[in-house]
């Protein structure tokens, strides 16, 4: 069965998160290590890792993973936002690790003025300099398929492909596939032979042993549209149906899965309560 999971709020103490998906039924969870609209952060202290440690082994979750900073664009063409993110990308890594954390969950970059190529290549150099500063930590890098908005790489499963086969460390590069956005970028999924050939798609550009984890979004924007905006399980434009093929996908049995949908209440229920309990029911 897969790990269910989302990602919650660390406010007010990193093992909260643990604690609050705990007492949702989860099996994992996702976290910030950080303000993830700010480059700086407040240092971890023992206090940090060891409660949040301490609650993971309590609550028996398994794989929790982090995501990285929204400002992190290691596709950029100018130097000092490059050189600058991977300065915070070798943070996140490292506060990953000292967490015990699966993975970093992060989107590939954007190349903004340069071009798709030229993207790629930072985004390569980038992880191979991150990858050298943190030689020997354990926590792998999940590169995050895209929706494919602007001039964001990763809405294509060649992009991760090439970044995969070129960086100096492939062992330490997994990915993390978002259902929203390869819906959003143009891979369909509602029927079972539709969400076959996309998985096919994938495996030939990257490797299906290569994903690691999934967001499980719907979607507010059609397929194709390349807009990334997630909803509530089964209320978008993908449906119910690609949620089912990939629940029962004996592939991903045992990979964590989280939830990215909005943080609210309906009838004073908690929607991460009933996002996870429709796709509970999917499982067959």
């Amino acid at each position: 069965m897969p790990l269910f999971g989302s990602h919650l709020s660390v406010a007010g103490g990193y093992y909260k998160a643990v604690r609050a998906a705990s007492e949702l039924g989860m099996d994992t969870v996702q976290i910030f290590t950080k303000n993830n609209n700010r480059w700086d952060g407040k240092p971890l202290t023992d206090d940090d890792i060891r409660e949040f440690r301490q609650a993971v082994d309590e609550c028996g979750l398994q794989l929790p993973c982090a995501h990285d900073s929204y400002l992190i664009n290691l596709a950029s063409p100018k130097d000092e936002l490059w050189n600058k993110s991977i300065d915070a990308f070798t943070v996140e890594l490292e506060r990953a690790e000292a967490l015990g954390l699966a993975g970093v969950v992060m989107h590939p970059g954007s190349y903004v003025d340069s071009s798709e190529e030229a993207g790629l290549k930072r985004i390569i150099e980038g992880l191979n300099e991150a990858h050298a500063r943190t030689a020997g930590v354990k926590v792998e890098t999940w590169l995050e398929t895209t929706a494919g908005q602007g001039t964001n790489l990763g809405n294509r499963f060649e992009h991760l492909g090439q970044i995969i086969a070129e960086v100096n460390a492939p062992e330490r590069c997994g990915v993390c596939v978002d259902t929203c956005h390869i819906f959003a970028a143009g891979y369909p999924l509602a029927t079972p032979e539709e969400y076959q050939r996309t998985m096919d798609e994938f495996d030939q550009a990257v490797g299906v042993d290569r994903i690691r984890a999934f967001h499980l979004n719907d979607s507010k924007k059609g397929l194709g549209s390349r807009v990334d905006r997630h909803e509530h399980i089964g209320e978008g434009e993908l449906g119910i149906e690609p949620f089912r093929n990939l629940l029962n996908d004996a592939r991903f049995a045992n990979h964590p899965m989280y939830l990215e949908t909005k943080k609210e209440q309906r009838d004073g229920v908690e929607m991460d309560a009933v996002n996870l309990d429709v796709l509970r029911k999917l499982l067959s």
